[in-house]
């Protein structure tokens, strides 16, 4: 029954993240994990974490069949068994931590208040750096509509996740013993992000930025025909027409359905117009340098300080943080013959460098993430310098259909947000697009598979967070000192313990 209880309250975290926002449920389904296991040996404790996993991932992150459904060319059994092995990998990290909570043997109080958060955020850092790294649906992100989100411009999404932890574990111990005194750290934790949510991290410039983001709603299937590139370059061209009295026009992640390299004339149009109009343009687009290195891009065309176009654009990011499969393909020569699904479109890309210079569009200074580098924190905050004025990512969510993975893509835009104090402008093809405040709080939003283009005005603030500042260092600052707290006072009660049975 443990088992299944498992699966059950895993799967009640999925309710926690957007698009359905009910934040406690993950504080539930972390005391019943943390009560699940109590008592449990560390092989069945670590089994236990397994469903509990196979619960969360399996409802949280299941919609990734939809690419493999959709694009990937395989038969419905192998697609789901492919799926099925992501969730089981992804099932292996909270089976890790929960069989490492009852291997190592401390007082329920020890394990539950310092072990816990501690080892926790390793497992989590572990699986958001092995492999390229899967930081999705860290419990922190759930939070974003919750009491607990003052923590993230101080520690990031990851003191969140400390945050809930160390709550989690002060009731499940409570529920244990049956001590209301237990429930004094959760106390003090709710205190404290009550007390940081009135503090003003970063100040309001009292200025904001007229900015255009168009939607071209183009379906993944059609983008890359040849006979779809001059309608698609056209549509974008008209939505912008009638917006080149913004600041700053936006197009998604590869908007241009061609290599930068095969448009100079085209771009050169469209950078002459948009300083006509006395307004930046930026893009998404693809390129292949004279190496033969394919790289996914974003571009500054008009006002960018720069002059002219000419090609190759020297307002440039190239994306750093590719996805596995859809941007490269380890053991290509191995997996490519094997089936479609391996030689998805655009699918051999280089990494830019870890850290760029941010783009300039109309004097203001972007720091971008290019979709899924969205969910990489300390990346997006090493972009970031005293000048920068926004974040901006652009995206290509067509992939996923009307699942509920473009809801937790914004989730993450929101918080990154939230942890640096800057506002965020989302562009993406086919939605879900939004202007997002430094506070987290969208600002305004279009409806996902719409041609439409969302023209909002976003205020800038100056300044930087903690967090932008410091990353992660207070959490191994306290992963250190809590470790050191273990040793010691679980060497007092041991000596204690001692002292008693020889009296």
């Amino acid at each position: 029954m443990r088992i299944f209880g498992a699966a059950f309250s895993g799967a009640l975290a999925t309710l926690a993240f957007a698009p359905y926002s009910f934040w406690p449920a993950m504080l539930v389904s972390l005391v019943a994990l943390l009560l699940l296991i109590h008592g449990q040996s560390p092989k069945r404790a670590g089994y236990i974490g397994f469903f509990w996993g196979l619960g969360q991932f399996g409802t949280g992150v299941g919609w990734v069949y939809v690419v493999i459904e959709k694009f990937g060319g395989l038969p419905t059994a192998i697609g789901l068994a492919l799926i099925g092995l992501l969730v089981a990998y992804l099932a292996l990290f909270p089976a890790l931590f929960s069989y490492i909570l009852r291997r190592v043997q401390l007082p329920l109080a020890l394990s539950y208040l310092l072990l816990a958060p501690s080892l926790w955020l390793l497992v989590d850092w572990f699986r958001g750096w092995f492999l390229t790294g899967f930081p999705w649906l860290w419990p922190g992100y759930s939070q974003i509509e919750g009491p607990l989100a003052s923590f993230a411009p101080m520690f990031g999404v990851q003191g969140i996740t400390l945050a809930l932890l160390i709550i989690s574990g002060s009731i499940a111990i409570t529920l244990i013993n049956r001590k209301a005194s237990a429930l004094l750290p959760a106390l003090v934790v709710g205190a404290v992000a009550t007390g940081a949510s009135f503090v003003p991290w970063v100040q309001e410039t009292g200025e904001s930025v007229d900015v255009a983001m168009v939607q071209g709603n183009v379906p993944q299937e059609l983008k890359w025909l040849p006979s779809q590139r001059w309608p698609t370059l056209l549509a974008y061209q008209d939505m912008t027409r009638q917006n080149w009295d913004a600041d700053i026009v936006i197009w998604p992640e590869a908007a241009i359905p061609a290599l930068e390299r095969d448009l100079p004339d085209f771009l050169a149009r469209l950078d002459a117009a948009a300083i006509n109009n006395d307004t930046a343009l930026v893009t998404g687009v693809l390129d292949i340098n004279s190496d033969g290195q394919a790289y996914n891009n974003v571009i500054t065309l008009g006002d960018n300080g720069e002059g002219g176009y000419s090609y190759p654009s020297s307002q440039r990011y190239s994306k750093h943080h590719l996805l596995v499969f859809g941007e490269f393909v380890p053991f290509e020569d191995i997996l490519r013959p094997l089936a479609p699904l391996f030689n998805l479109p655009m699918s051999s890309f280089s990494r830019g460098d870890y850290t760029q210079s941010n783009i300039d569009a109309k004097g203001y200074q972007l720091a971008p993430a290019i979709c899924y580098e969205i969910a990489f924190s300390d990346q997006v905050r090493h972009s970031l310098t005293e000048e920068s004025d926004f974040i901006l990512t652009l995206s290509n969510d067509t992939w996923f259909g009307t699942s509920i993975g473009p809801h937790q893509h914004l989730e993450i835009a929101r918080m990154r947000a939230l942890e640096n104090g800057k506002p965020v402008l989302r562009a993406t093809n086919t939605g879900l697009t939004a202007a997002i405040g430094y506070k987290g709080e969208i600002i305004d939003q279009i409806p996902q598979f719409e041609k439409v283009v969302l023209r909002t005005d976003v205020p800038t603030t100056a300044g930087q967070t903690p967090y932008t500042r410091f990353g992660d260092w207070p959490l191994y600052a306290w992963i250190v000192l809590s470790g050191l707290a273990l040793v010691l006072l679980n060497r007092g009660q041991k000596s204690a313990v001692r002292t008693q049975s020889q009296q």
